[in-house]
């Protein structure tokens, strides 16, 4: 069900890496109004702080801020408010079987546009202690100084 995409990224949420673990991830659309379409090709969203809610048998987007369309005027929304995403059944029904146990939440990672669409990379995320952040940002220096140690014998 995990898929990868090769288009250009909208918004990422490069904290959700460094906070959590991603285990799997899955791709869903979402439902919008137009003024916030706009907004978001013109790269006026933030995943920040945004994270998925599970309820009855539906997901939600919450917390993802699109700024209000410039020439939007009246119909402009609430730059904060939820938004239904859309998954298929049995892949809310695992998510919400997953999310059941410890540890588990449905991050959002990735905003990009598939052809006409507006797509989310969703996450399906635990979170990290303290000792596996430093652990993993120890790993990050040690291969930049390996690069940087291979290009310098390189020239």
């Amino acid at each position: 069900m995990a898929k990868k995409t090769g288009a250009p990224a909208i918004a990422q949420n490069k904290k959700a890496y460094h906070d959590y673990f991603v285990e799997d991830e899955y791709e869903a659309g979402i439902e919008l109004f137009g003024t916030e379409v706009k907004s978001i090709r013109a790269g006026r969203v933030n995943l920040k702080d945004s994270y998925v809610s599970l309820k009855t048998g539906e997901a939600f987007l919450i917390g993802m801020h699109i700024s209000p369309y410039e020439q939007g005027n009246i119909f402009n929304h609430d730059p904060l408010r939820s938004r239904k995403l859309l998954l298929h059944r049995k892949e809310i029904n695992k998510l919400i079987g997953l999310t059941g146990q410890q540890g588990y939440t449905v991050i959002p990672l990735k905003l990009y546009l598939k052809g006409q669409y507006v797509k989310i990379l969703l996450g399906l995320c635990r979170g990290k202690k303290d000792y596996d952040k430093r652990a993993s940002i120890a790993e990050r220096d040690a291969k930049r100084n390996m690069a940087r140690a291979v290009k310098e014998r390189m020239h």
